[in-house]
């Protein structure tokens, strides 16, 4: 026991070894060089009749046995020797040192195999061993002072946070698997990534250069193509995304059960797009539709309204459009109901305008308040209704949006199980806010058609989705599920969502997906990603150093298994995250942190035969401007025909197809 009486008798102990072990040195000394004592008057007769029986001691023997036997005692005293702790003491120090004393110690003995005299020998054999004796004890004290628990060897507590994660891989015909490598206590293991329910929703977060798209989605693309899910990219750098999906699909072209059809949607290149009327008639059902989709392409104009949803100056341009979107749908069963038709009318004037849609009794409800202050001659508040729409919508107008809009390649039912299909849609990040409108319109017609029951599994997936507007996204995600609807947001990072889509609907966005894969974050983003990741148990060791005595104590305690510091330091490739499993197939490991593991030579090998996205049509300048002069003039016809041709119209349609028949003549005449 640790009491003062047990400390006293051992310290006695220890200073009663090393005194003997000191004792039996001197009489060494002294015995191998009597000849130089006794000249020097240090014997008598007494002393030398005790030293000879002293002598025939087994240990005097030889000098190797008396001076092992003093380092034996030696090294037993300094067992129970304490000290102050010292941190700056080196353990290859105090080692030198004892190697030092020892060569010293013992290397002296060779003093006899020189011819000295017995003064010289005497002094160098003694002054040898001494200090060699002397370096001994010193390092030996001094050992005992040593720090051994390193506390500082693991500065950024990686050992600490490292934990099990799941190294089988679970597929089934709906997963998605990545391989990795994980760190655990000191070893590189093997992993996987498991998606095995991608129909919970998908949020694959990350820095420019994380590597979403490299190590994350351009899997998430192969592997469903592969599997047989018909597929919508929103691809936001065309054509990175679509490149990956074309050529996966003509992969599969031998496989009859996995054919699917390949459509692009790309504003750029009007040779390689096919056309689309995202307003399609057919798929428009109930005002409800115009109504939805006027407030989606009205919020991807104005980014700004999305938080201002309610507003007065918010909702009558979206009731403005609602009204012209859905008066088209009823004009002769929707022969012009597209968007450039739409945009078209909105800018005649209002006395004709209103003159057509208060024709329509279904919209009558929507447009009472325009034509209230049109015949109250409230013009400036009629301009802060009408007019800020019919600005945005301006935006809009350009021949290329009209021939691609206003055409009818495909329909935007990509999961019907008679007619799958696989549909990339491109962007351009120089012209993101006009294109990204446009598409948002073309994914919320899409959604209300592919969100039903008895349908095709599909996978949505969504590069920069803030990028676009995508209202009800969180419903989606919610209700899709039960249709085997995967969706797939790539992020940048929350800030970003929450500002383009206001902090409510971005914590919606944020808390109701499943999986996760989250590359390099920071701020809140990291730390709201630490704490759904939760705590796990960590050691923890500290030491208390006083004047006598040195403590030691380990405990442990819940920590963040991945902090938020870390998670902003992520290398590109390396993620972390959370998957979600399903009843049938259970998992207990779901939080994950490691590097996936890309096959670099086999993806570029694989790129560099890549065939380019195919043209789809010869289209000139000629053949677009012909179409956006066309939809002119089907506005033109619908106010006149409509208004019979009275005598106030003839004025304002005098020229009455006039845009088209210029521009014929300028073709024939250049």
């Amino acid at each position: 026991m640790n009491t003062g009486e047990n400390e006293q008798g051992l310290r006695k102990i220890m200073d009663f070894t090393r005194m003997l072990s000191v004792s039996i040195l001197v009489i060494h000394f002294y015995l191998c060089c009597y000849v130089v004592f006794k000249e020097a008057g240090f014997s008598s007769t007494i002393s030398d009749r005790i030293l000879t029986n002293i002598a025939r001691i087994d240990i005097f023997k030889s000098a190797l046995t008396a001076k092992a036997g003093t380092l034996l005692l030696l090294i037993i005293s300094l067992l129970g020797a304490k000290g102050k702790k010292d941190e700056k003491l080196l353990l290859k120090a105090l080692v030198t040192y004892a190697l030092i004393g020892l060569l010293l110690y013992f290397g002296s003995a060779f003093l006899y195999e020189l011819r000295l005299s017995n003064h010289a020998f005497a002094v160098s054999y003694i002054g040898a061993s001494t200090l060699g004796y002397i370096l001994i004890l010193s390092s030996g004290t001094r050992l005992s002072r040593l720090l051994i628990l390193n506390l500082a060897s693991d500065i950024f507590n990686k050992e600490n946070e490292t934990f099990p994660q799941e190294e089988r891989k679970l597929e089934n015909e709906f997963s998605v698997n990545l391989p990795a490598q994980y760190y655990l206590k000191g070893r590189t293991r093997k992993s996987w990534i498991n998606i095995i329910n991608p129909f919970r929703g998908s949020l694959i977060l990350g820095t420019p250069g994380s590597g979403k798209s490299y190590f994350a989605i351009r899997h998430i693309i192969t592997q469903h193509i592969k599997k047989g899910f018909s597929m919508f990219i929103y691809d936001f750098k065309y054509d990175d995304l679509t490149k990956i999906a074309y050529n996966t699909l003509l992969n599969c072209e031998n496989q009859k059960h996995l054919q699917r059809k390949f459509y692009v949607i790309n504003f750029e290149d009007l040779t390689r797009t096919h056309r689309c009327n995202p307003l399609d008639p057919q798929s428009m059902t109930d005002i409800t539709d115009a109504t939805e989709a006027s407030r989606t392409i009205m919020l991807g104009l104005n980014r700004e309204w999305i938080k201002k949803q309610g507003d007065f100056f918010v909702e009558s341009p979206i009731n403005f459009v609602t009204a012209i979107i859905w008066y088209l749908r009823k004009y002769k069963d929707g022969i012009f109901c597209t968007l450039p038709h739409v945009i078209e009318l909105m800018q005649v004037e209002y006395k004709y305008l209103f003159a057509v849609l208060n024709q329509e009794p279904e919209i009558e409800v929507l447009i009472n308040p325009f034509i209230s202050a049109w015949k109250n001659e409230a013009y400036d508040q009629l301009e802060g209704q009408v007019a800020s729409a019919k600005i945005s919508m301006a935006r809009l107008s350009s021949p290329a949006l009209y021939f691609v809009l206003s055409g009818n390649d495909f329909t935007l039912d990509l999961n019907n199980p008679d007619e799958a299909k696989v549909i990339c849609m491109g962007n351009n990040p120089q012209k993101q806010q006009v294109y990204g409108a446009v598409l948002s319109l073309y994914i919320s017609r899409m959604i209300k058609l592919i969100n039903q029951r008895n349908k095709q599994k599909c996978s949505l997936i969504f590069d920069e989705f803030p990028t676009i507007y995508f209202n009800n996204i969180d419903s989606l995600i919610a209700t899709a599920r039960s249709n085997k609807v995967a969706t797939t947001l790539a992020v940048q990072d929350y800030s970003q969502l929450k500002k383009d889509y206001g902090k409510e609907q971005a914590e919606v966005i944020l808390n109701i997906v499943g999986n996760i894969i989250a590359g390099q974050v920071t701020g809140d983003t990291a730390k709201q990603l630490s704490e759904r990741f939760g705590k796990i148990q960590q050691k923890r060791h500290s030491v208390s150093i006083n004047s006598s005595d040195t403590s030691h104590s380990t405990s442990t305690q819940l920590d963040f298994a991945i902090p938020s510091s870390k998670i902003s330091t992520l290398s590109s490739g390396e993620f972390v995250g959370m998957v979600a499993d399903e009843p049938q197939t259970k998992i207990d490991l779901k939080i994950f942190h490691n590097e996936i593991l890309n096959d670099h030579e086999g993806i570029k090998k694989e790129e560099d035969n890549f065939r380019d996205i195919p043209l789809i049509r010869d289209v000139d300048l000629d053949i677009v401007q012909m179409n956006y002069f066309q939809i002119k003039e089907d506005i033109q016809d619908l106010v006149f025909g409509k208004l019979n041709g009275r005598e106030e119209m003839q004025p304002q349609m005098e020229n009455r197809g006039g845009y088209q028949r210029d521009y014929k003549k300028s073709l024939l005449n250049p």
